[in-house]
């Protein structure tokens, strides 16, 4: 079976009529007009016209960076052993690393 094509079309450049809206709709929202090579030359990045604003954009994602972040390591285990930690439900993982801080001597 074929596949069915896309109907990528390109934007409008001029205005069409019979698209859903008029010349005056066209007109009010088409003022942004091609860049120049001049335009291109004199661009700058954000961060550096908006630098605070940039700063605080790029503090505001993800969680907060934490004091001691724990580590991923690939760990073989029994499966006898994972077996009984999962059956307990989650947070599995946090309570096998609880034991092992233990068994280290590690206060938490």
């Amino acid at each position: 079976m074929a596949k069915p094509k896309l109907n990528a079309t390109k934007p409008d450049r001029e205005f069409q009529p019979g698209k859903g809206f008029t010349k005056e709709d066209w007109d009010a929202v088409s003022d942004n007009p091609e860049w120049t090579e001049q335009d291109f030359r004199n661009a700058r990045p954000f961060a550096e016209v908006f630098p605070d604003l940039a700063e605080s954009i790029r503090r505001s994602r993800g969680r907060p960076a934490l004091d001691n972040p724990k580590k991923q390591v690939t760990l073989r285990l029994d499966s006898d052993v994972v077996a009984r930690f999962r059956a307990g439900g989650p947070g599995w993982q946090s309570r096998i690393n609880d034991v092992l801080r233990k068994a280290a001597g590690l206060a938490k």
